[in-house]
């Protein structure tokens, strides 16, 4: 028996004590337990808990701790110059090892440094000042880093320009006088704190002088390759009556300028309120880096982060007289004439003004057309151009434009040209003529701007004038359309999912009602039939673009390599992995020009390196004969046509040579030639509707890929190329219908027609395997010797792949007759199962 009892603890309270039976006993014990346990487990918890709060609070406090007294601090940095008075200048201020640079450049560091202590933000975390050079006047050179903290780094947006320059000139107003020192004017920028360097630095610090006689260097490692992290400063001087010419005969630097470029400067600071222009990836010889300075100094800065090695650059630079960089503009009396922006195709120098005074006979006027307009420059808006600019008749213009043109209102016409102090440009180069108002265009169309073109070409809806004024006041014919805006169109363009109105007036009431889906072959079908992973629509374009359809297969999907079917549009090479397997990034090396490139019938000369996958077709003796594309280092892709026809010699290998590489069908420089080892044409080729007309040649020694050879990307069956999409053709073919083979590669910009209208405009002869591109209106076109060269097109991945081959066109460049090419997408089994490709 158990007794329970109370007695009178020290607190004045009692505990009871209580005798228990055998039962209460038992039931004492499950009680007692349930107790225990239930105090081990909150015990547990506790523990746990504790545990937890240590590893996510404190744990973490301590990491991040550790974290911050290990992140280096955040840099911002601040350069500019000091113009100063009371000291004269001597040549020993540019040697950075005097005794004259080192105490005037101590003095002034300790300055700028007194007078960043007033600011209570700037005095706590400036860290150093560093003077890095002096020019004649007298300028001072500096640059001025600020360290913060990364537990601060909210506070970063307060270092700022005006801020920094405004302690620096409050503070120096009322002491501009320091001993014989006075300093009339500073300035200062934002600056890249990668580009501070030390004029005492040792490694990639060079001081070099300009002379009449061209001097060169190179970066670091050059031709193999410069290193990584790399922070390397050119400071060049002149004699006080000279300016710098520089010119890149070699660039190749990584291809994004967040992390790889050089930066040219037009002062001794990298300072950029005195950029001249800052530069990346790989220019072409046909293209070099030309700039010059505004004056006797410039400094090149070359900063590289990345593992990834190029070449680098080469470098020549040469004094010139300022005169040549100051001196433009003049009188022009003559008929007609050209006059450029200074040093074109050089870019223009900073800081320069020029005017050019147009003057003809009375009664006669001036019409100017710029064929070269290029004067971009960063953050500035075309529409007002505050900081370089043409300037006509009240008028500004910069940026760039392919077809500026402007007449004048009298017999004089003044051209003004403007660059401030940063950032210059290719220019411009202008032709100019007279001619007589009363009869502007003989047998032509006068545009507003005063260019002439066609007759033919007035209102058949196409912006020939540039400025449309070809296409007002028209009055619209039997087989046009009048648009909404008054605008006149062909008729064949309404309904043709191409906005050729500008208000889609011309697309309207073509599609189904606002609740339906319009299939890809046009049938409507309810909304609802959108993306709900059943094909509802015969060629499944409801289920395209569907993320939450993976499994559905359409015409429009893409199939991996493992038969999974993608529903997105384009997915290949586009640089995301869709498929399981990722094989829709495999093969991906194509479809890339190396070379950074600046700006056929109706067309343009193309640059080297511009069009790397072309390829020039040489029959026996005949020369040039037929086009081609590289889609791998040993096969071409090109037309059947060229080979099977009524000789049997057009379809043996050995007669045949291929060029790659080539631009100039008389220079060899770089070209690969090689004899083809096997000829494919496609078995269903009919020599009469030029229906799959399409051949392969596989060469007998592999091509060595390089700046101007790589091979182009071909698309997946389920690629599309949307009608209106602006595609680029190219070739050595005739310039005109029945004219000459051109000796320079051609390129020109066409854009793909609708099927429908190209089955009308082609009276029915388009197959499936066949696509028009180009300009109902005519003008540009593929001509005689293009045959079996590319249609490319560049997509938003950064890649160009092949839409098509040239193939067939009812003469060259005719009205209403767009060239007809063979349509890869629908070929592209073939080409794999014939070459793996």
């Amino acid at each position: 028996m158990s007794a329970r009892y109370e007695f009178e603890a020290n607190n004045g309270r009692q505990e009871r004590i209580d005798f228990l039976t055998n039962k209460e006993k038992a039931s004492a014990k499950r009680k007692t337990g349930i107790i225990v346990g239930v105090v081990l487990g909150c015990l547990v918890l506790v523990a746990v808990a504790a545990f937890l709060i240590w590893w996510f609070a404190v744990k973490d406090a301590d990491s991040s701790s550790t974290l911050s007294r290990h992140s280096s601090p955040s840099p911002q940095l601040f350069s500019g110059h000091m113009k100063l008075t009371g000291v004269p200048y001597a040549q020993k201020l540019e040697d950075t090892e005097s005794k004259e640079f080192k105490t005037l450049a101590k003095k002034l560091q300790a300055i700028l440094g007194e007078n960043y202590k007033k600011d209570p933000l700037l005095g706590e975390h400036h860290t150093k000042t560093v003077v890095t050079a002096f020019s004649e006047g007298v300028i001072a050179y500096y640059w001025s880093q600020f360290d913060i903290p990364p537990e601060e780094e909210e506070i970063v947006p307060e270092f700022s320009e005006e801020r920094v320059l405004d302690a620096l000139e409050s503070n120096l107003n009322g002491q501009r006088s320091t001993g014989p020192i006075k300093i009339t004017e500073i300035t200062t920028s934002v600056t890249d704190h990668r580009m501070a360097r030390n004029p005492t630095a040792t490694e990639c610090f060079f001081r070099l002088e300009a002379e009449e006689k061209v001097k060169s260097f190179s970066s670091p490692g050059y031709p193999k390759g410069y290193p990584p992290k790399s922070r390397c400063q050119w400071q060049i001087r002149a004699s006080e009556n000279k300016a710098i010419s520089i010119t890149f005969p070699f660039f190749h630097i990584e291809d994004d300028c967040s992390d790889d470029f050089v930066f040219i400067y037009d002062s001794l600071s990298p300072d950029e309120t005195q950029a001249i222009t800052k530069q990346c990836g790989q220019r072409p010889p046909s293209n070099p880096l030309q700039v010059a300075s505004s004056g006797n100094i410039m400094l090149i800065n070359l900063i590289t982060d990345t593992a990834v090695q190029r070449p680098g650059f080469q470098a020549e630079y040469r004094a010139i007289p300022k005169s040549q960089v100051k001196t433009c503009g003049g009188v022009l009396t003559e008929k007609q004439g050209v006059f450029t922006s200074p040093l074109h195709p050089s870019f223009y120098p900073p800081a320069v003004d020029c005017k050019w005074t147009i003057k003809v006979s009375a009664g006669i006027k001036v019409r100017v057309k710029f064929t070269i307009f290029r004067m971009k420059e960063p953050e500035v808006d075309p529409r007002v151009c505050h900081k370089d600019y043409v300037e006509i008749m009240g008028n500004k213009y910069c940026g760039e434009s392919s077809s500026l043109a402007v007449t004048s209102s009298s017999n004089v016409l003044e051209v003004l040209f403007h660059s401030d102090e940063s950032f210059t440009d290719k220019g411009f180069s202008a032709e100019y003529v007279a001619y007589d108002p009363k009869n502007p265009c003989p047998d032509q169309l006068t545009c507003a701007s005063g260019i002439c073109i066609g007759k033919e070409l007035k209102c058949d809806g196409w912006n020939d004038c540039g400025d449309m004024s070809d296409e007002r006041d028209c009055h619209c014919g039997k087989d046009q359309f009048t648009c909404g805006n008054t605008l006149c169109k062909p008729k064949l363009w309404v309904c043709d999912s191409v906005n050729d109105c500008g208000d889609w007036s011309d697309e309207k009431s073509c599609s189904c009602e606002e609740n339906e889906f319009r299939c890809g072959d046009g049938e409507c079908m309810p909304q609802d039939v959108v993306c709900d992973s059943k094909k509802d629509c015969m060629d499944g374009s409801d289920e395209a673009s569907c993320k939450s359809s993976p499994g559905v297969c359409s015409d429009f999907s893409y199939k991996c390599k493992n038969s999974a079917c993608i529903s997105k549009l384009n997915a290949e090479c586009d640089r995301v992995k869709d498929c399981p397997d990722n094989s829709d990034e495999d093969h991906c090396d194509c479809g890339t020009r190396p070379y950074k490139l600046n700006r056929i019938v109706g067309g343009q000369n193309a640059e080297m390196g511009e069009w790397p996958w072309q390829v020039s077709l040489h029959f026996q003796n005949y020369g040039h004969t037929c086009g081609a594309s590289i889609i791998s280092n040993k096969w071409l892709l090109t037309a059947a046509h060229c080979f099977v026809t009524r000789d049997p010699a057009n379809h043996m290998a050995s007669n045949w040579l291929t060029y790659s590489g080539m631009q100039d069908q008389f220079k060899q420089d770089g070209v690969q030639r090689r004899n083809v080892k096997k000829i494919i044409s496609h078995p269903d080729y009919n020599q009469m509707t030029f229906d799959y007309d399409i051949a392969l040649l596989e060469l007998n020694e592999p091509l060595e890929f390089t700046n101007t050879l790589q091979p182009i990307c071909l698309p997946s069956s389920s690629h599309i190329f949307p009608a209106g999409m602006s595609c680029v053709v190219t070739g050595w073919g005739t310039l005109r219908e029945g004219g000459q083979k051109a000796q320079l590669l051609q390129k020109a910009t066409v854009k793909i027609i609708n099927d429908t209208v190209c089955n009308v405009v082609t009276e029915g002869q388009v197959t499936s395997r066949m696509l028009c591109c180009g300009f109902l209106a005519g003008g540009v076109d593929a001509c005689q010797g293009d045959s079996g060269g590319p249609l490319v097109c560049f997509e938003e991945s950064g890649k160009w792949f092949q839409a098509g081959i040239v193939s067939w066109g009812e003469g060259c460049a005719r009205r209403n007759k767009p060239g007809v090419y063979s349509r890869v997408t629908k070929l592209r089994q073939w080409i794999k199962k014939e070459t793996g490709v």
